[in-house]
């Protein structure tokens, strides 16, 4: 390898602060849906040990804490929004 040649970042990139402030309300609820699902999925494969990439559970958390807290911000009730999606 050269050694001016740089990388690629390793993981996943997690959603950053800004990117989360500019969805949509309809977005932003289907986003913390999806990492709430996550979230729960990589729960589930640590406690059966399948979970390779365990920094993963905190990029995920983070990107959840990030969703709620702007849909609090712009007095979005996440669960009731999420509920009308699934029926």
């Amino acid at each position: 390898a050269r050694e001016d040649q740089v990388r690629p970042a390793r993981g996943r990139p997690g959603m950053k602060s800004v990117e989360v402030h500019n969805l949509e309300d309809a977005q932003l609820v289907e986003f913390a849906d999806t990492a709430r699902k996550e979230l729960f999925n990589l729960r589930f494969q640590h406690a059966t040990g399948q979970l390779e990439n365990t920094a993963r559970l905190k990029a995920a958390k983070t990107d959840l804490a990030r969703a709620l807290t702007v849909a609090r911000q712009r007095d979005i009730d996440v669960e009731t929004e999420i509920r009308k999606l699934n029926v």
